[in-house]
């Protein structure tokens, strides 16, 4: 049962970068509350954040450091307690404060600071992280290639953009399904330090590259997905 606080009702929004979501499946979300808030069990220290967020090569291609002094630090990856009323294994994007869980046995979740694309913001409902992917290629929908032209180079016809660090969907990216169907929406990489808290113009929920690879580690095999959504941002 959800503990006091959360609401009963819960959605999903569609996660990639598109915005065909009101078109395929209604119209925009309703209000729901946000998750609790709550102080980390284990905050990580100045060393293990360097460490965390310091620069790596991944699958031939070069990560570069976060200067995570420069970032809220309520948005490093930290274990918190669990209060999304979730079980283990449920990842649940909290989109007003701008974090993503995953719960965790024992009353604990892994929680990640994450940013949020316009195209966070418009449908309801709830999914299955379908499958997973390590650097990812990326193909902009039609309708972000009809505002933005300069895109068709990576349309699906061309191929998509290549995997690496300059990709939209960085390190990793995790599909959104809905009763088989792709949503064309995705929990993802980004180099963009500066976006972690914030609303973006583009993309949908995005995690720095070092923290979306944490999480494609720890999430299970077609684990549902739950997003907390509100009524306008």
């Amino acid at each position: 049962m959800p503990r006091s606080g959360l609401v009963t009702r819960r959605t999903i929004v569609a996660l990639s970068g598109g915005i065909l979501a009101s078109a395929l499946f209604g119209g925009p979300s309703a209000a729901v509350s946000p998750v609790t808030p709550s102080r980390g069990r284990s905050e990580p220290s100045e060393r293990e954040l360097a460490a965390r967020y310091a620069a790596r090569t991944d699958g031939g291609h070069r990560i570069p450091g976060v200067p995570f002094r420069k970032i809220d630090p309520k948005y490093y990856r930290q274990r918190v307690e669990n209060l999304t009323g979730e079980p283990e294994g449920v990842v649940v994007v909290d989109v007003r404060s701008r974090f993503l869980y995953l719960a965790e046995g024992a009353g604990t979740a892994m929680r990640y600071g994450i940013g949020i694309g316009r195209a966070g913001f418009t449908w309801a409902g709830e999914g299955v992280i379908q499958w997973r992917q390590k650097w990812p290629r990326w193909t902009p929908p039609p309708e972000m290639i009809a505002r933005q032209p300069e895109l068709r180079k990576y349309s699906y016809a061309n191929g998509g953009q290549a995997p690496g660090p300059d990709n939209p969907l960085g390190s990793r990216a995790l599909y959104i399904y809905q009763d088989g169907k792709d949503t064309l929406y995705r929990l993802h990489g980004t180099k963009d330090w500066r976006s972690i808290g914030n609303a973006v113009s583009s993309g949908c929920v995005r995690l720095l590259n070092q923290d979306v690879m944490d999480l494609y580690k720890r999430v299970p095999a077609k684990a549902r997905i739950v997003v907390l959504q509100q009524e306008s941002e």
